[in-house]
C-alpha cells in the first residue's frame, strides 16, 4: 500500500501551500543524490518525496488527491508515479535556490549549471469519450495517436559548438573586473549532440512522424473533466532525450435513463394509476444489464427504492453507489364516462382519502435522506 503524500512531506491535510513547497524543499535537500552518493534509500526517498510534491504542489491535483486518495491516479493517472530523476529535475529545480551550486541541481545525470541534459519530447493531448456503462465499469481504449519517434539511421556527433558539454562559456568586461558565465549551447540546446547522419523523412531534429495505436487502461469511477497520463507516448525527443507523455481529457456521453450524482445513479420510474393501487413488477436499466423490481400494491408517489450496490464503481476502490429508483404515479389528464363515474363514486370513499403515516417521509426528508 503506497505511502500517505502528506506523511512523506511530514504535513498536515490543511497545510498551506507555502507550507508543502517548504517541507518539499528540506525533504528533497535532506536525500539529494550529491549528498548522498550511492545511497539507494535516500534515492528511493528523494523520488518519493518528489512524487508527492508533484501532487500536493498542484491545487487541482491534491482535491483529487483528498477525495479519491492514490486510486485517483491508477491506470495512466493524472501524474505522479514512476517518476525518474530526469521528470525530477526538470520540473523541480527552481525549488532549491542555491542549495547545490546556484544551478538548482548538480552533478547528478549532468543537471544543474546549464551542463549537458537530457531533452524531454512535448506531450500530446487527446480526448476520449466514455458512456456511463464503461465509466461504471472501466475499459481499456486503442487510440490512435500521430507522434514523433527518432528516425531510422539518424546519428548524432559531439557538438561542435560546446565539445559534447552542453554549455558554452562567455566572458564578459564588467567593471568589476572580468566575468565568466555558463550558459545552454544554442547548438544542440543544451543535449551536448548534434546531427551527424539525417535520414530524408526525418526534420532537423532527427525525428519523423508515425502512426500509433496506444491501448489506455481507464479504471471505474472516473469523472468528466478529468485527465489521465499515459507515460512516454508523447513526442519523442532528439538524441538521448525521452519521449513526453500522452495526456487524456475524459469526457462523458449522457445515458437516456440514468442520471450520476457521485458514485450514485438516479432512475425516474413511471407508473399508471392502476399499477400504483394494484402493484406491479416493472424492468429497469441499470449499468450491468436490465433488472426486474416489485412494486408493492399502494406505492405512493415520490417514494424512492435503493438498489444498493448497483451505481458507479469508486474510484478509490471502496464498492459501488447505489442506484435509486424515483417513482412518479401519472395522473390520467383524459378519462371516458364510465372512468369518470368510478372516480366520482370513488370520490368520498375512505379508501382513497390521503392517510400519511410516519413512515412516509416528506419531500425534505426524501432529499435529505438522498444526500446523505
Amino acid at each position: 500500500m503506497k505511502e500517505d503524500f502528506y506523511e512523506i512531506l511530514g504535513v498536515s491535510k490543511g497545510a498551506t501551500a507555502a507550507e508543502i513547497k517548504k517541507a518539499y524543499r528540506k525533504k528533497a535537500i535532506q536525500y539529494h543524490p550529491d549528498k548522498n552518493p550511492g545511497d539507494t534509500k535516500a534515492e528511493e526517498m528523494f523520488k518519493k518525496a518528489a512524487e508527492a510534491y508533484e501532487v500536493l504542489g498542484d491545487a487541482d491535483k491534491r482535491a483529487k488527491y483528498d477525495q479519491y486518495g492514490h486510486a485517483a491516479f491508477e491506470g495512466g493517472g493524472f501524474g505522479g508515479g514512476g517518476m525518474n530523476m530526469d521528470d525530477i529535475f526538470s520540473q523541480f529545480g527552481d525549488i532549491f535556490g542555491s542549495a547545490f551550486g546556484g544551478g538548482g541541481f548538480g552533478g547528478f545525470g549532468g543537471f544543474g549549471g546549464g551542463g549537458q541534459r537530457r531533452v524531454k519530447g512535448s506531450n500530446l493531448r487527446i480526448r476520449v469519450k466514455l458512456t456511463l456503462d464503461e465509466v461504471a465499469n472501466g475499459v481499456e481504449k486503442k487510440v490512435k495517436v500521430r507522434r514523433k519517434v527518432q528516425a531510422d539511421g539518424v546519428t548524432y556527433k559531439t557538438c561542435p559548438t560546446c565539445n559534447g558539454t552542453g554549455q558554452v562559456m562567455k566572458i564578459t568586461n564588467t567593471i568589476l573586473g572580468r566575468m565568466q558565465t555558463a550558459t545552454t549551447c544554442t547548438t544542440c540546446g543544451g543535449t551536448g549532440q548534434a546531427i551527424d547522419n539525417r535520414p530524408s523523412d526525418a526534420d532537423a531534429q532527427g525525428l519523423k512522424f508515425v502512426e500509433e495505436t496506444v491501448s489506455i487502461k481507464i479504471p471505474a469511477g472516473v469523472e468528466e473533466g478529468m485527465q489521465l497520463k499515459v507515460g512516454g507516448k508523447g513526442n519523442g525527443a532528439p538524441g538521448n532525450g525521452i519521449a513526453g507523455d500522452l495526456l487524456v481529457a475524459i469526457e462523458t456521453e449522457e445515458h437516456p435513463t440514468l442520471k450520476r450524482e457521485g458514485d450514485n445513479l438516479h432512475y425516474d420510474l413511471y407508473v399508471s394509476l392502476s399499477e400504483a393501487v394494484l402493484g406491479s413488477s416493472k424492468e429497469i436499466d441499470t449499468v450491468t444489464g436490465k433488472v426486474r423490481i416489485k412494486l408493492e400494491p399502494g406505492i405512493q408517489s415520490g417514494k424512492i427504492l435503493r438498489l444498493r450496490g448497483k451505481g458507479i464503481s469508486s474510484l478509490n476502490g471502496y464498492g459501488a453507489g447505489d442506484l435509486l429508483v424515483h417513482v412518479n404515479v401519472w395522473t390520467p389528464k383524459e378519462l371516458n364516462r364510465e372512468q369518470k363515474e368510478f372516480f366520482e363514486r370513488m370520490r368520498d370513499d375512505e379508501n382513497f382519502m390521503p392517510k400519511p403515516e410516519k413512515s412516509d417521509k416528506s419531500f425534505f426528508e426524501k432529499v435529505k435522506d438522498m444526500f446523505s
